[in-house]
């Protein structure tokens, strides 16, 4: 009797946790970012004029195109490392549907052209840094950088000299 009452509980438990897993799972999946306008729950894209790239929402990748083909990152390129996402302006692609919405770049760069605003907009949360609280969102434990939300940014400091950025300063030697 002992043992049936152990294998009726195992297979309650095995059963119990994998419907946990997959609630906690589908929640987050497809949610717009931090940065995205306030309003627009349900598109698929956005085109951000600033930088000449997309961002998917359902997948969280931004689309631009490198090398002489369009890529799917989930960081914009390097040469964007310091662009303002939360600051820069957003077009909400609602005539859209589709998976590859760089087939009508060319209409979209000239229609929308690097420092296009439109009507005003207000992100879905907070800036980093601006009364948030957690290690994510500190500039001092950042050395001043922005961050911009988790896996937008790119870039580290780095320094030799002032003990500034991400260099070998600050160690709990002895000082001569």
């Amino acid at each position: 009797m002992k043992t049936f009452k152990l294998l009726i509980i195992g297979i309650v438990l095995v059963f119990a946790n994998p419907v946990h897993s997959q609630v906690s799972v589908s929640v987050n999946i497809g949610s717009p970012p931090m940065w995205g306008p306030v309003g627009y729950t349900d598109v698929q894209y956005y085109y951000l004029p600033d930088v000449q790239a997309y961002y998917d929402v359902p997948s969280s990748r931004f689309i631009y195109y490198e090398g002489g083909t369009w890529v799917h990152r989930t960081y914009l390129p390097a040469r964007y490392r310091n662009y303002d996402l939360y600051g820069g302006y957003k077009v909400v692609m609602n005539d859209y549907h589709g998976n590859s919405p760089y087939t009508h770049f060319k209409e979209h760069k000239m229609k929308y052209a690097r420092g296009y605003r439109g009507p005003a907009q207000k992100n879905i949360g907070m800036r980093p840094g601006r009364g948030n609280s957690g290690p994510n969102y500190s500039r001092e434990a950042n050395h001043g950088r922005q961050i911009q939300g988790p896996g937008h940014g790119n870039g580290n400091g780095n320094s030799k000299n002032n003990g500034n950025g991400n260099g070998n300063k600050g160690g709990h030697g002895k000082r001569k």
